[in-house]
Formats: C-alpha cells, sequence, structure tokens
C-alpha cells in the first residue's frame, strides 16, 4: 500500500525517493541512498537489508540488473518484495513479486523507477511517471514531490474496503555528500502528502539561510530575526 518514484537525476547527479503510504513513519525504510553509488528501494514486504546490500553492491561496481539478481537470490521472500534500483549513471530495474498485493506494478523510464502496491491501478504509477517527467525543468526534489502528489490525485492506494488514506510520506535527496541534502518526512498525519507539501515550502525558505550560518558563522543572524525578517517580507507583499 505504498506508492513510490525512486529517481536519479541527470543534472546534478544527485539521487532521490518519493514516497507516500497507508503505513506510519515510512521515512524509515528509505535507507536505500548513497550519493555517487545509486538508490535501492525495497517495499510491501519491506526488507531493509535489501538497500544496504544493494548500495554496496552497486558501489563494487556490480550493474543494477545485476544487485537485482542478487536480491532475488539472497531472499527466500522476495516475491513478496517490491524492488527499484538505480546506478550512479541512471540505468535502472524494477522488479514487483508475485506476492505483492495488487494492484502492484512498476514503470521503469529514463533514470527513474515508479513503482506502486495495493494501488487503484497501473495509471497510478503512470501519472507519476508522467508528472516526473513533465517537470525536468524544475529542482530534483520539486519533482519528486509532484510525483507523489501526482500518485495520489490519480487515486492513490485502494483495499479491499476502498480508498487508502496517505498517512506518512517522504522525500529524500542525497547527492555528493555522505549527509542528505533534503531529508523531509512526516510520520503520522491523516494528509501526509498535503503536509509533506507544506513542510516543502516552509523548508525552502529556511534552507538557504541554514546553509550560509554554517559556512560564516561569526556574521550569522539570529534565527529569530531571520523568522522576523521573513514575517516583514510576507507583510510587505
Amino acid at each position: 500500500m505504498t506508492y513510490t518514484l525512486l529517481a536519479r537525476c541527470p543534472k546534478t547527479g544527485e539521487v532521490g525517493i518519493g514516497i507516500a503510504t497507508y503505513s506510519i513513519c515510512v521515512g524509515l525504510y528509505c535507507n536505500g541512498l548513497r550519493g555517487n553509488v545509486g538508490a535501492a528501494m525495497t517495499q510491501a514486504f519491506v526488507n531493509q537489508g535489501n538497500n544496504t546490500l544493494a548500495l554496496n553492491l552497486l558501489a563494487q561496481g556490480f550493474s543494477p540488473a545485476h544487485v537485482l539478481d542478487e536480491l532475488k537470490a539472497n531472499d527466500p521472500d522476495a516475491e513478496y518484495r517490491q524492488i527499484a534500483i538505480i546506478g550512479h549513471d541512471g540505468q535502472a530495474v524494477g522488479y514487483s513479486g508475485a506476492k505483492t498485493r495488487a494492484w502492484s506494478g512498476h514503470v521503469v523510464g529514463d533514470g527513474y523507477v515508479s513503482m506502486g502496491n495495493v494501488l487503484a491501478g497501473k495509471h497510478v504509477v503512470e501519472a507519476m511517471a508522467r508528472a516526473y517527467e513533465a517537470a525536468s525543468a524544475e529542482s530534483f526534489d520539486r519533482r519528486l514531490l509532484g510525483a507523489i502528489e501526482a500518485g495520489r490525485d490519480a487515486g492513490g492506494q485502494v483495499g479491499n474496503e476502498g480508498h487508502l488514506t496517505e498517512r506518512s510520506a517522504a522525500v529524500r535527496v542525497f547527492g555528493e555528500h555522505d549527509h542528505a541534502e533534503l531529508d523531509l518526512r512526516v510520520d503520522l498525519h491523516d494528509r501526509a502528502v498535503d503536509e509533506l507539501r507544506r513542510a516543502f515550502e516552509e523548508y525552502e525558505l529556511y534552507r538557504g539561510y541554514y546553509r550560509d550560518r554554517g559556512k560564516d558563522p561569526r556574521n550569522a543572524i539570529s534565527q529569530a530575526e531571520f523568522v522576523a525578517r521573513l514575517a516583514r517580507k510576507e507583510a510587505a507583499q
């Protein structure tokens, strides 16, 4: 009961994930991102160890297709998993196990995988793929967030008793550093994708300030003053 867009940005080389689900705390399980190496995500019936193993194999130079074969061979319950893997050069592969819950499937595009399970239908992952491709002029993180919004708007998750709301969501991006370039998550909310958008837009206002005060702490203004300046700017608009 999850839908995901895993991708590598062809402009920046960053790797990232946009994900939304009825399950809670989904950001905890998005540990398969490593700058200059690639990205991996296992969902449906989660096996977090897959993500770490995939990154380690990618770092050794194995192709995403080979890594996927290794993950399946190493997991007796592979048919319950849904997996996406992207290499440092944008090669992408996807897998939807036969025992993941319907509708389950994926679309592989140029440098990305759109996948999901317990969805309203294939059109959900197709809508995510279209949204991601159509937003090529936007920043990578906005493309990821826009993709999961498109998945939600296309019908999102549908279980045996009808539509399932998104209770957690996350956008994570890694680049050339060991730390994340962006790590935003909503762990429990009845409109998690909307709440993630709200947090994203608010953080965008602070992003440059947080970066600059770390680079030049001696001349950085206080956060209280920064907030006051934001308020004055908004009032003047």
